[in-house]
Order: C-alpha cells, then sequence, then structure tokens
C-alpha cells in the first residue's frame, strides 16, 4: 500500500493561519493571526512554541512493536505534523507505506536553488513503555522540575519539535533558508526502517533530489568537562545493525527423564557464551579523532591498546563511546517450549549485534565460532554501519552554531553505538550526520534515557536547540 496524501499550505508569507489558542474550557480553537491581529497576541515565538509542540508530540502514542497490527499512533503524529506545517503555507505529502505506517516529507525552497539540498530527518515512532515502571505515565507528556517528561522525549520527539518550531518561525516571518531544506518524518525506525526511511528512498526517491548531506539524531548533545567548557558529540559514524535468530535442534521428549539432546541446554550454552564474551577493541578513525579531542580537552593520555580505562572517565557518555570500540552482541529474547513437562525439540534466541564499520563479516565469523556448528545462524536484519570525516562547511555551520550559543562548546564527532535512518538516506548517496543540539545538565545520565525509564529532555535545552538548528539551517 502507498497512500499519497497531498496537503496543500495556504500561500502565507509571514504570519499563519491555523494557530492555535485554548478556550477557557482548555479546548483547542483555531485562530487566524490575519483576522485577529488586532485582537489577539502575536504568534509565539520558535523558543516558546516548541515546548507546546514537544508535549502534543509525546502525548501521541506512537508506540512500534515491530508488527504492523500492534504498531500504533504513526499515521495520527503525521497528521498532526501536516498540520502544523500546513497551517503556515507549506506543503506536504503523507506516504503510507502500510495501513497506519505514514511518513511526512516536505521541501522548504531555498534562495539559492542552484545549490544542493539539506535533508532533515526525524522519527515519529517510540519504543515500548511500561507505565508501571515510570515515575510519571509516558504518555502523559508531564512538566516536572524543569523537564519534559515522556517516550520519546530524546528519542527523538525532541528534535521533531524544534524543526517543527523553526520552521514554523520562518513562515511567519518570511525567513527563507540559502539552501532547500527537504523535511522528512518518518515511520519505524525504532524495528529497522522498512516501513519508514527504506520506504521512502526506495520508493519515492524522487522526493530526495537534489539532497547531498543530511542532519538527523543522535548528536550535537553536550558533555560537560566543567563550568566552562563542554564537548558537544556530533554523529559522524554509527555502529552497523546484524539483528539475528540462533536456531537449536534437539530431540523432543519427557521432562522427567534423563535428556542429553536438549535443544534448551545446547541453546543456553550458546547464549551464555555470546552475553559474557568481549570482542576484541577495533580502533576506527572516528573514535580516534574522538578520543584525540577528549585527551587534548581533559589533558590526559589515552592508551589505544586500552581506551576503555580513559573511556570509563567520562561518566554519563562512557555507555555509548564504550560500545564504540569494539562489536557487541547482546541477547534479548528468548523462545522455547509448549509444557512445563515437555521437552521441545526447538529453541530460539534473539542477538542484537551491531558491528563497527568493516566489521560485519569479522563479527559474524567470530559468533559463528562462539556458537559452534551445532546452532544455526539466521539473520533477521542486516544494515551497513556509515563512518564519514569530521570536515566540510556544513561541520563548520555546525560548529559556528553551537559556539554562537555556547561560547564554552567544543564540537567533536563520534560515533553512536545504535543505528538510525541515516543507513537508507545514506544509499541515496547523502552524507549523514547526527545533529540535534541539546546543552544537557552536567548531572543527566543522557544515555541512560534512551529506550530507558523516566525519559525526559530540559526545557531550556529544547530552546537551545531551536536557537542553534535557526542559527545553523540559515547559514548552512
Amino acid at each position: 500500500m502507498a497512500l499519497v496524501d497531498v496537503r496543500r499550505g495556504p500561500a502565507v508569507p509571514e504570519r499563519a493561519r491555523g494557530e492555535t489558542g485554548r478556550t477557557a474550557a482548555g479546548r483547542r480553537e483555531p485562530v487566524d493571526w490575519y483576522k485577529d491581529a488586532m485582537t489577539t497576541s502575536a504568534p509565539p515565538e520558535p523558543t516558546d512554541e516548541v515546548v507546546d509542540l514537544c508535549r502534543d508530540l509525546l502525548r501521541i502514542d506512537t508506540t512500534n512493536t515491530g508488527d504492523n497490527d500492534t504498531s500504533v499512533g504513526e499515521r495520527r503524529a503525521a497528521e498532526y505534523v501536516a498540520e502544523k506545517l500546513a497551517d503556515v503555507g507549506v506543503d506536504v505529502e503523507i506516504h503510507e507505506s502500510a495501513p497506519g505506517r505514514a511518513n511526512l516529507v516536505a521541501r522548504i525552497a531555498g534562495t539559492e536553488p542552484g545549490r544542493d539540498a539539506l535533508l532533515v530527518h526525524g522519527h515519529l515512532d517510540v519504543v515500548p513503555a511500561d507505565p508501571d515502571e515510570w515515575s510519571v505515565h509516558p504518555f502523559s507528556g508531564e512538566i516536572r522540575d524543569g523537564y519534559l517528561w515522556g517516550r520519546g522525549a530524546i528519542d527523538m520527539k525532541d528534535f521533531d519539535a524544534m524543526v517543527l518550531a523553526v520552521v514554523r518561525g520562518w513562515q511567519r516571518a518570511g525567513v527563507r533558508p540559502r539552501r532547500d531544506v527537504v523535511l522528512a518524518f518518518t515511520a519505524d525506525e525504532e524495528a529497522g526502517s522498512e516501513y519508514g526511511a527504506h520506504f521512502l528512498t526506495q520508493r519515492h526517491r524522487g522526493l530526495f533530489d537534489g539532497c547531498t548531506e543530511a542532519i538527523g539524531e543522535v548528536g550535537g548533545f553536550s558533555y560537560s568537562v566543567d563550568e566552562q567548557r563542554r564537548l558537544y558529540l556530533i554523529e559522524t559514524a554509527e555502529k552497523g545493525i546484524d539483528w539475528l535468530r540462533l536456531h537449536a535442534r534437539g530431540r523432543p521428549g519427557h521432562g522427567s527423564m534423563v535428556h542429553d539432546d536438549n535443544a534448551v541446554t545446547a541453546l543456553a550454552e550458546a547464549v551464555a557464551r555470546i552475553g559474557r564474551h568481549r570482542f576484541p577493541v577495533v580502533m576506527t578513525d572516528t573514535v580516534r579523532a574522538f578520543l584525540a579531542e577528549v585527551a587534548d580537552v581533559l589533558g590526559i593520555e589515552i592508551d589505544p591498546d586500552d581506551p576503555e580505562t580513559a573511556i570509563a572517565k567520562l561518566g554519563p557518555i562512557a555507555n555509548i563511546i564504550g560500545a564504540t570500540v569494539r562489536n557487541t552482541a547482546n541477547p534479548t529474547r528468548l523462545a522455547a517450549g509448549y509444557k512445563d513437562n515437555v521437552i521441545p525439540g526447538r529453541a530460539t534466541a534473539t542477538i542484537d549485534c551491531r558491528s563497527l564499520p568493516g566489521q560485519s563479516e569479522e563479527l559474524e565469523r567470530q559468533l559463528r565460532e562462539l556458537v559452534g556448528p551445532d546452532i544455526a545462524i539466521e539473520y533477521v536484519q542486516r544494515q551497513p554501519a556509515l563512518e564519514t570525516t569530521f570536515d566540510g562547511d556544513l561541520v563548520a555551520q555546525m560548529s559556528d552554531a553551537l559556539r554562537a550559543e555556547d561560547p564554552g562548546a567544543h564540537p567533536v564527532p563520534y560515533m553512536l553505538s545504535g543505528g538510525t535512518d541515516a543507513k537508507a538516506f545514506s544509499q541515496l548517496g547523502i552524507r549523514c550526520f547526527g545533529f540535534a543540539p541539546l546543552r544537557l545538565p552536567a548531572d543527566l545520565n543522557f544515555s541512560g534515557l534512551f529506550h530507558g525509564i523516566d525519559e525526559r529532555v530540559p526545557l531550556d535545552g529544547l530552546q537551545f536547540g531551536v536557537r542553534v538548528l535557526d542559527r545553523f539551517l540559515r547559514n548552512c
């Protein structure tokens, strides 16, 4: 299925129709900024509006279970984004890859049409959340202690809201970027992007004509060195996705008898070997560059044969960085049996493997050696790692925008331990970066919030991100 829903925004060069206000009863009612210009206040500033936009998005449950029948909310979120863009005169297209799996694309024309276009992409889906584990309901969009709480607050509805706030502010003020900016709000990133970015690049690649560079998650966030200095990690690389299943077979039998051909036992032993194994350190160009910057800023020496000793000193970001010096493989699911007293003939485990650039085949060889000849390996999904260099005009503009808003900013390249929609967009020859700027409190365990409980984003961090993105996108 490939439903195309085209939304035409009104031809409004400055302020936009359809902005919303609240009645005394709390309902949202449309406000026409032209009609009511003499009786209503001015439209909100992007730095003010971003909080409401993000809160609205968080309140839309877009849980992606990995199953079309149980995933929810992506169409509703795309409709919300479409309304917010069409309200201010932006034409949008919604493309459904399957019922309810919606992707939105729009293009903002630049003042220099001969230049290459920039893609700005963010996904609308989130991973599941159990309300019983959270301090607040994960889809409440609650504001507390200077943070906006909810599933997706940093992965990645915060960036979606920042982009919307910037573009809506531009449209009201009649601002145009120098180059075309293509906006893509996607489905299904949390399950590998088959119904999202991959669908768009395979079925609608013309939407991205002229795009040579892109920004998306996860980068541009701060790590405090001290009160005056902050590293801002810009993603120039990300590990590959090598999700697989292990299959063990044995002889079924009665659970009360001695049994030496048990599929569960064989599988459990293989899973334990993988779960406890530490793959060898492999230093990529991006990790070397990051550690060199860290060594310089912190005034420490880093042993290339033992980088993890230095990485352990990085506090909240150590988990992300530590996972980028080696391949990783983590057991995540087990399945076997159908009755307590029956020894099953089959057992299955899912392993979340992430490979460094150029290491996917080597990782497979290492895994086959670990599990042995009697365990079958089935790849569920395989997407390559990405890596680019930390140079060029786009990197310079990112760095300048960060320093303009934070004089203590020190931009550095880094590798993301996970994967993003960049894997799909890179297949079009687009050079991809992670740049969703956030200035974070020094004591916030940012990496622990991804797919964790009590996910939240600082309100002033959202506003900082809007200012940086506005400056960057106007000038890049």
